[in-house]
């Protein structure tokens, strides 16, 4: 049954703390290093969402047990052969491309073949970033068209690889430092500036790794076949699911909100940047280190105030996952606001650009596109009050959370459809969005 979601008035103003979702990006990499641990691993505040179960379901699918406790993951590995490749297996990534691209990674030694596949929404994404340098280790790869469903059969004689990522895809860099575990020598990668969470759990598992930082690339050497211990790990809150009650917040009137607990790395800031540069002030509270990660509580209230960016291109992938309501920020802003470089949006769970540059028309913001740059004129006396119908959109679980936020700060009817896909990635948005004061009607045809 197809869910959707009816919103018709505008929040009232609101002054809550809250705590969202688990790190989406985090929890799955630690599901899939544990895996690869010796000896038992305890995850904390674990994200309960259909990527992650997904990501539980394949490591067991492959003779990796977990159980679930009362407040804690545990799972128990076996070392860099933790997997059973004895015989042929299919595991299902769902929605997930980080599942699908980083599990890959760690099949490079499968005694037979495995294979991965996805949702209609993932079937239609290129995995040749991600099979390419992973031929390079010696493996055998078959997909169609380069897309979902990949078999991969690992090899006895892996071979280290030197490769350079040239696209800031975070997906890409892990998929070949996970291989890296499992391989001889030394792997060496350049990799272009993207998010470092891999790294800073190689780090923290003492996993040989040596990173040498430069203004636009990054270069990293692995030492291969090197086991490491279980671990234990609490993931913090995910910037890119408090992106959305930030803008929230900025777009109503007179309401503050603090995010308790949010990660807010380095690499996963690009959102608070561009917000700030465009007078959305955002305090950080609260900051401590955690294994490497920054986290804080994200302080924000509403603005009247919203300037036009011209959003700086080193800023992109950094805020990659966010753009779809950074846009929504700008059809409020004052003046025009211009982004460039913005290709890979189309490569995310639905060719976002597209839908961005449809949604803002729909709501009455003029924008020109040229390729993968656009400029949106924003409008801030913006108010909306016709009818509006969000659907065709692959079920992009950030496409709904977007426009559950316009709905609910610019006004007008809405219906928005396939809204149980925020369980992908945050299956408490709703309830969150209950908790500020948010009113809508839940249905099912």
């Amino acid at each position: 049954m197809k869910n959707y979601i009816k919103i018709h008035n505008k929040i009232k103003k609101f002054n809550k703390n809250i705590n969202v979702s688990s790190d989406k990006s985090i929890s799955i990499r630690c599901v899939l290093l544990a895996s690869q641990a010796i000896g038992n691993t305890r995850i904390y505040n674990l994200l309960e969402s259909e990527d992650v179960n997904n990501a539980l379901n394949s490591i067991q699918k492959l003779g990796v047990k977990y159980k679930k406790s009362k407040n804690f993951y545990e799972i128990a590995g076996l070392g860099l052969n933790s997997f059973n490749t004895n015989r042929n297996i299919e595991l299902n990534a769902g929605n997930s491309g980080t599942l699908a691209r980083l599990i890959l990674g760690l099949l490079v030694n499968s005694k037979r073949f495995v294979t991965i596949k996805g949702d209609k929404s993932l079937s239609a994404r290129d995995f040749s970033r991600i099979t390419e340098p992973l031929k390079l280790f010696g493996v055998e790869i078959k997909s169609k068209a380069n897309k979902l469903p990949v078999k991969i059969l690992g090899s006895n004689f892996l071979r280290p690889i030197k490769y350079e990522e040239r696209l800031g895809s975070a997906q890409c860099k892990s998929a070949v430092m996970l291989a890296a575990l499992k391989t001889p020598g030394i792997t060496k990668i350049k990799a272009k500036k993207s998010r470092n969470h891999t790294e800073l759990l190689f780090k923290s598992l003492n996993i040989p790794i040596k990173i040498v930082k430069k203004k636009y690339f990054d270069y990293i050497e692995i030492k291969g076949e090197n086991n490491f211990n279980g671990f234990i790990y609490n993931v913090p809150g995910d910037i890119s699911s408090s992106s959305f009650f930030l803008v929230l917040t900025i777009l109503s009137e007179n309401s503050k909100l603090t995010i308790k607990n949010v990660n807010i790395n380095e690499s996963r800031t690009g959102i608070l940047k561009i917000l700030n540069k465009m007078n959305c002030k955002i305090k950080i509270k609260n900051r401590k280190m955690y294994k490497g990660e920054l986290i804080g509580d994200l302080c924000v209230k509403s603005t009247n105030k919203i300037n036009a960016i011209n959003c700086p291109k080193n800023l992109n992938s950094s805020a990659i996952d966010e753009f779809l309501i950074i846009f929504l920020v700008a059809a409020k802003a004052k003046g025009i606001s211009i982004f460039k470089d913005l290709g890979e949006l189309n490569k995310k769970e639905s060719p976002r650009l597209d839908i961005a540059v449809k949604f803002l028309r729909m709501i009455g913001i003029n924008v020109l596109r040229n390729k993968n740059d656009i400029k949106i004129f924003g409008n801030p006396k913006l108010k909306l009050d016709k009818k509006y119908l969000v659907n065709k959109f692959r079920k992009d679980h950030r496409v709904v959370m977007m426009s559950c936020i316009a709905a609910l700060t610019l006004g007008g009817e809405w219906k928005i459809t396939d809204a149980d896909s925020v369980k992908t990635s945050f299956p408490n948005f709703f309830s969150i969005l209950k908790k500020l004061g948010a009113k809508y009607i839940e249905k099912k045809k």
